[in-house]
């Protein structure tokens, strides 16, 4: 038994991945064409891993109703909607008509998009224009490092007790511990782990998983 968590070498990151579900046509090739539309947005994508984890975190919750922030090309969202039911919902804001083009493909590919309703336009303006009551069991965050905080304030009262939220790049590739590194994006993850910590309304986890997903359960 370790009392830290295993640090992963590229050869050991292909083992973890070889030993989960094997990615699908549909998802391999929304990786692709994702990396050969925007070569400048590498990194935006969720790993197959934490596709594989959404999926199935999604499914044992009993989620029903899930609100996605930062949608980009879709996989996340695609990973999210194949956990839910056949009655499930998934609410994906995003402001990117171009990415998110994409994405309305592969949901179509992948036989989901009768699940997910997408909303074009600032994330927290479309937040704050639902009922301020509760609506979603799941959430997932994947947007602006900025927002965060912001966005966990509108989300929490909106998830039904018991709900979940995960929140992506919650490690800031290592930058979060570094003081000299003043940026406002990373910032803005300092500040939103801060915030969980201090929130007796929930129950949260900061997780090594890709570039760190905080799994937080409201009470």
């Amino acid at each position: 038994m370790t009392r830290t968590t295993e640090s992963l070498t590229p050869e050991l990151y292909d083992y973890l991945v070889a030993q989960g579900a094997p990615v699908d046509d549909v998802l391999a090739d929304l990786v692709e064409e994702t990396a050969r539309l925007f070569p400048e947005s590498k990194g935006m994508q969720i790993g197959p891993e934490q596709g594989t984890f959404t999926t199935l975190l999604t499914r044992m919750s009993g989620a029903r109703d899930v609100v996605e922030i930062g949608t980009f090309t879709g996989y996340s969202s695609l990973c999210l909607a194949r956990g839910l039911p056949d009655d499930g919902t998934l609410l994906a804001l995003d402001v990117s008509e171009e990415w998110t083009s994409v994405a309305r493909r592969y949901w179509e590919r992948a036989k989901v998009a009768d699940k997910i309703t997408l909303r074009l336009g600032p994330a927290l303006e479309s937040l704050r224009a639902l009922p301020e009551e509760p609506l979603f069991d799941l959430a997932f965050v994947d947007a602006d490092k900025e927002g965060y905080v912001d966005y966990w304030e509108e989300l929490v009262p909106r998830l039904r007790p018991g709900g979940i939220v995960l929140a992506d790049n919650t490690l800031s590739h290592g930058r979060v511990v570094d003081a000299s590194d003043t940026r406002a994006h990373v910032q803005g993850i300092r500040d939103f782990n801060a915030r969980l910590v201090a929130d007796d309304r929930v129950t949260q986890v900061l997780l090594p998983i890709g570039d760190g997903l905080t799994l937080a359960r409201k009470n």
